[in-house]
Parts: structure tokens; sequence; C-alpha cells
């Protein structure tokens, strides 16, 4: 497969060193990607899932490809913790499975419009689809910071939240979802009781919860990282049909060629793109 578009925000922190994790040659586990060798019946443009899943075993049935049983754990794109699988920042990528884990971009979408399809967009949509599902219209906090942060304001309003608050230092971001309490104690704490709160942060280091009110309240706390395949219908019948627009969150523009320029100065959300042949 050949990249069209691709971009993450966990490569940004990567390269900027606020991770454990050493960089590596082979970045990068978002994109739409662009098929030039397969079978005949998949051709065009498709999202290529962060996770290597082959599609058949049983946490695959089970809707949770992330943890798929035929290879090491956590098999992905871009960082070799379950393998060198390569990175999506690259001329060419071998996906495998192929036919059980890409999706095709619907006709008429654009493709930068779902880049992050692969991860940070379903990231967003599933980190409020329980809590509607639960308590439907009920109202949705967003602690931003991410572009997670973002799209999931936009994936709370068309899911049905009554009302979605929007909370970031950022003015860029403020604008775009449209004082700062911090962390994850803060968001657990304006919870509402019986209600859900899902954290898409990812914490290297020990952190700590209210657990008291937590349990007084009846919280619920999920985190982890998205299992891609099975939202990805939903959330690209969404952008398809024009309710939810993924682009003003981006931040930055730039080819495939300048890419590595782009990189070295680590922009906050770029969207890297190149025409396909």
């Amino acid at each position: 497969m050949r990249p069209v578009t691709a971009t993450c925000d966990l490569d940004r922190a990567v390269i900027a060193g606020l991770t454990p994790f050493d960089p590596v040659p082979s970045l990068g586990h978002e994109c739409v990607a662009e098929i030039v060798e397969l079978g005949p019946d998949v051709p065009g443009l498709a999202v290529v899932p962060w996770h290597v899943s082959c599609g058949s075993c049983e946490n695959r049935r089970d809707g949770a490809p992330s943890r798929c049983a035929a290879v090491p754990r956590h098999a992905m794109f871009g960082l070799p913790l379950g393998g060198d699988w390569g990175g999506l920042f690259a001329d060419l990528v071998r996906v495998p499975w192929a036919a059980a884990n890409l999706v095709r971009v619907p006709a008429g979408v654009d493709p930068g419009a779902v880049a992050s399809a692969s991860d940070n967009l379903v990231d967003a949509y599933r980190s409020v689809l329980l809590g509607q599902r639960r308590l439907p219209g009920a109202p949705v906090l967003v602690f931003g910071g991410t572009s997670i942060g973002l799209w999931a304001c936009a994936f709370a309003g068309a899911l049905g939240g009554e009302r979605v608050v929007y909370v970031d230092g950022d003015k860029r971001r403020r604008r775009i979802a449209a004082g700062h309490p911090k962390g994850l104690s803060s968001a657990l704490r304006a919870t509402a009781p019986g209600g859900y709160c899902h954290s898409v942060g990812i914490y290297f280091a020990d952190t700590r919860v209210p657990t008291g009110p937590m349990y007084l309240n009846a919280v619920t706390l999920t985190t982890g990282p998205p299992d891609v395949t099975p939202h990805l219908a939903d959330v690209l019948a969404l952008v398809s049909a024009g309710t939810v627009d993924p682009m003003p969150v981006f931040s930055d523009r730039c080819t495939f060629d300048a890419l590595p320029e782009v990189l070295r100065d680590v922009p906050e959300k770029p969207l890297v793109t190149r025409s396909p042949s």
C-alpha cells in the first residue's frame, strides 16, 4: 500500500522525547493508503488501522482486534513494541491480513479528512460512545489538550449529547471546540454521579485518582487504546454525511517530501499528503 495521508499525536510525543520510547526510523500509525498490490477485491483508498490483527481469532471476533491472539502483544505500526511491522510514514507499507482489516474510504470523502481514522478519530468517537449508549442524551464534559478532545466534542454532539462543555487552556483549540483544571483527577471529580469518564491520555508514570469520590459517586473510569476496526464504518459514515468535519483540527499541512523537516519542528497535528498515483 502507498500511504496518501498520515498523521498521529503519539508520533509527535515520541519525537519530542516525551515518552519512554526511543525515536525509531519507522514512525507513523495513522493513514489512508492507496492499494497498489493485492487481490482484485480491494481496490482504491482504504483506512489502515494502527493495530495488526489476524481478523479471525476470538479476540478479533469479540471486537478487540488490538488484542489479537495471533500476533505478539502490542503489535502495531509505528512502534516496535510487538515486533517490527514498519511505520506508516513510508513510501510503501505491507499490511498483513489486509482483507480483514482495511476499510474502504467512502466515495466523495477527502482522504485527508479521515487520515486519523486509523487511531485518533476513532478514539474520540468511542470515548463518548459508551456513556451515550448507557445514558442517552447525557451532557458531556471534555478536558482537551489533544486532537482527540476536539473530535470528541464533535462526536458527542453527533451522538446526541444535550450539552458539550470543553475545557482547555489553548485558545486555538477552544475556538475549534467552541483557568484550565488539569489532570485525570479533576476530570473524575467533575464526572456526574453514575457517570462515565474515559481517559485517552497515555500516562507513563503512576497517576493518582480519587478512588473515594469515585466509589461514593459510582463513577466508571475506562482507558486503553482504541479497537478501530469495529467502529470504522460508523465513523466514516458520520464524516461522509457531513455530520462531523475532522479538517479544522489539523494544525499544519505538508507534503511527504517535506515531512522530515516538518516533524523536526514537532507541530501539533500535521496533515501529511500526496496525490494518489
